[in-house]
């Protein structure tokens, strides 16, 4: 589904969609790109470096499957993968997109 999930705990979890190993049941091929909140300069100025962004592609066509975050402010962020996800984006197009820099939304 596209229903996010939000654990408002410290560090926040969120994440929408297919994990990897749901995919894989479902015998797509999929590619994932992982950023660590570690390579962050915002991240890392606010004290808040530990975490990450998990996303979750279709190989072939490149449909964004799922994201997952674990971090500060990742229950805000989650949003970005939601509406992604609804406006069928593609990696690709994600990947185009620019994001402001520095900040902790450019992980996706």
């Amino acid at each position: 589904g596209n229903i996010p999930g939000c654990t408002y705990c410290s560090p926040e979890i969120a994440s929408v969609g297919l994990t990897e190993k749901q995919a894989r049941e479902k015998g797509i091929d999929i590619k994932v790109g992982k950023f660590p909140f570690s390579a962050s300069g915002k991240a890392k100025a606010a004290g808040a470096s530990e975490g990450f962004v998990k996303v979750i592609y279709d190989a072939k066509y490149g449909e964004w499957l799922g994201c997952h975050m674990i971090g500060a402010g990742v229950t805000d962020m989650i949003a970005e993968a939601v509406l992604g996800r609804k406006l069928e984006t593609t990696g690709h197009e994600v990947l185009k997109a620019i994001h402001p820099h520095p900040t902790m939304s450019e992980a996706v």
